[in-house]
């Protein structure tokens, strides 16, 4: 099969080289944006006198026809036309004659990649981002269903103070939608239209560049010829944001599989989102969450990946940027896998809020709360800080808890205490107690959950 770039070559490419050099077996999901841009780019070209209306016409019908076919999967791709741009091109060639070869006229693959990578980025990223509303979505109503439940909050995976799970819940579905916020700032980047730059310079053909960037959809063209074809900054913004994503997926998981051991068992995994062991027949192992866990390592690598292969390029492009495309849809691919198996694993888990309450009355959790009880009786926060943490040390050496504490005891470490030091050394009252916007008081969750719902529409 002769290349169509082939006219200053006098002997035939390796096949090994053929095999080494072609991307069609992974970039040939861009099929559908290639057919797009090349009928906005053949419609231009017709408009403007470049070629005829009639030839512009017979393209365009050409195109559209192997589109459906494309579809239909009535079409086989050839690893010896090396992409899905020289692919769609040989296709068009052999349906419709030589017209076809006029379809590349004022245009470079160099241009044409760069178009079909931000036409999928923006496809990508409204999908993505309608997966991460759905897994917000699903957290938002398990956050309304268990209010009333209480949980011990962490830090260093120690307990620290008792929160309502809500609360914990409403954390990640902000998170979320910082990750969303990204990617729609992501997308306001990607969304210039780079045709027109041709091979780096420009082309010397009268183009419309506006006129494809209208019918594309892209809200801006590209300022800068050279830029447009030698960057892909905004393919490693996407893996970056996506990377982001799948941090948070990942902490979230974390907790899943540690709240869904026998030592916490605060959840309960859907059999559907579990797996058994080959050899221990009690086992049911949270494996959809460490799974999502694991897989955020191989898109920290995509990342990683890219930023390496894109840092050392002198402008303008090299062949080393078709590394960007398997990076990019194993990024793309996984997340959404990620996301779908994340808002089915929240749907379906089932909260134990007995265990999880028991868990809060260990640890001396309203240890803060006493000793803002007795900043308010004018003790310095320093001072009560250390008088608390001497019954703290009281009470582990006895094997005591607060609430086994009489009023005598609390005497002997200040004579400001008096017998409401037990109200401030409740669970529910500790939880009441804050009352401040962002807290886990219970009025104040209300508040996170009904913004929740605004920003969810």
């Amino acid at each position: 099969m002769a290349k169509l770039w082939s006219g200053r070559f006098t002997k035939e490419q390796d096949s090994l080289m053929d095999s080494f050099h072609s991307s069609i077996q992974f970039d040939n999901r861009l099929y559908a944006e290639d057919i797009r841009g090349s009928i906005a780019h053949v419609r231009m070209l017709g408009s403007c006198g470049i070629i005829t209306d009639d030839e512009a016409q017979v393209i365009e019908d050409g195109l559209w026809d192997l589109l459906e076919d494309i579809e239909a999967q009535r079409v086989e791709f050839s690893p010896e036309a090396e992409d899905i741009h020289m692919n769609i091109e040989s296709l068009l060639i052999e349906r419709i004659g030589d017209v076809a070869r006029k379809l590349h006229t004022a245009r470079s693959r160099n241009d044409q990649v760069a178009l079909d990578t931000r036409m999928y980025v923006l496809r990508e990223i409204d999908e993505i981002i309608d997966l991460i509303r759905r897994v917000q979505a699903a957290l938002v109503e398990r956050a309304e269903e268990n209010l009333g439940v209480l949980m011990p909050g962490y830090t260093h995976l120690q307990r620290a103070q008792p929160i309502l799970l809500s609360h914990h819940l409403m954390a990640y579905f902000f998170m979320l939608q910082r990750d969303l916020e990204r990617l729609e700032d992501c997308a306001k980047r990607t969304n210039v239209m780079p045709l027109g730059a041709a091979a780096l310079a420009g082309t010397t053909f009268p183009i419309d560049r506006e006129r494809v960037a209208k019918e594309l959809g892209f809200d801006g063209i590209t300022e800068n010829s050279i830029d447009a074809v030698s960057d892909r900054d905004f393919v490693m913004e996407l893996l970056g944001c996506i990377s982001i994503i799948m941090v948070h997926l990942s902490r979230f998981s974390e907790e899943i599989v540690l709240w869904s051991s026998s030592e916490f068992g605060f959840v309960t995994l859907d059999e559907r989102y579990s797996t058994g062991s080959s050899i221990m027949p009690q086992k049911r192992n949270p494996d959809s969450a460490e799974l999502v866990r694991g897989k955020s390592g191989r898109v920290f690598g995509n990342l990683l990946a890219l930023l390496v292969t894109m840092k050392g390029l002198p402008l303008a492009y090299n062949k080393d940027m078709q590394e960007d495309k398997e990076r990019l849809f194993d990024s793309v691919d996984t997340v959404k896998g990620c996301l779908t198996i994340m808002e089915r694993l929240i749907d379906t888990m089932v909260f134990n809020a007995e265990r999880m309450r028991t868990a809060c009355a260990g640890g001396f959790m309203t240890a803060t709360d006493v000793a803002d009880y007795l900043v308010r009786k004018g003790i310095p926060f320093r001072t009560a800080h250390e008088i608390v943490g001497k019954i703290v040390l009281f009470c582990e050496k006895r094997g005591l808890s607060f609430s086994d504490l009489k009023l005598e005891d609390w005497h002997s470490f200040s004579g400001v205490f008096e017998e409401d030091v037990m109200d401030v050394a409740d669970l529910d009252a500790s939880v009441s107690a804050r009352d401040v916007y962002g807290g886990t008081a219970h009025s104040r969750v209300v508040e996170q959950i009904e913004l929740a719902k605004k920003l969810l529409g």
